[in-house]
């Protein structure tokens, strides 16, 4: 009778630790299988012409940022300005945009109404590549070296700090290193 009671207990307290746990960790720091990886061989349409394809392979060779974003995205809406200054302050950084399950038009229309921060947007209509690419949601930023490897994900949007004190850093260290 006593045994009844005890399990569900046991299971309760094991319950609320677990939750303690994940309540103490940084849910911008979820670690991604890809880091360490080649980002995986996509081949997209882009944003501005639907005719025009860009792959992965072609990126090769240039380290850049790839910014999962999406015009429904309100999170992308607070880290786009951050975006828009990284392009302009820093020309020579390649950033490339990966339009995650949205509507071509609503895209375009977002990149005119706010400004257009990427060398090229890719565009992923229905979150195939985007589940390759292992995206858990938007926006996240991929820093990708000259050899197609990923070396950094940020979950979350990013904000200028992240940008100064981790992303930029990251990306002037993998030039250097080249």
């Amino acid at each position: 009778m006593r045994l009844r009671y005890l399990i569900p207990l046991v299971f309760f307290v094991v319950l609320v630790i677990f939750l303690g746990i994940g309540l103490t960790m940084d849910p911008e720091r979820v670690p991604s299988p890809l880091v360490g990886k080649e980002v995986p061989d996509l081949t997209l349409a882009s944003v501005d012409e639907a005719d025009r394809t860009i792959s992965t392979e072609q990126l090769k060779g240039q380290v850049y940022l790839l910014n999962v974003w999406a015009s429904w995205c309100v999170a992308c809406r607070q880290e786009h300005p951050v975006l828009m200054e990284a392009s302009r302050d820093h020309p020579n950084l390649t950033i490339i945009g990966f339009d995650y399950k949205d509507k071509r038009p609503d895209a375009q229309r977002w990149l005119e109404q706010r400004g257009d921060p990427y060398d090229v947007s890719l565009f992923d209509p229905e979150g195939e590549a985007g589940i390759d690419l292992g995206v858990y949601g938007v926006p996240e930023t991929f820093v990708v070296d000259r050899d197609g490897i990923i070396r950094h994900k940020h979950i979350g949007p990013m904000t200028r700090q992240d940008f100064r004190t981790t992303i930029l850093p990251l990306v002037q260290e993998l030039r250097a290193d080249s």
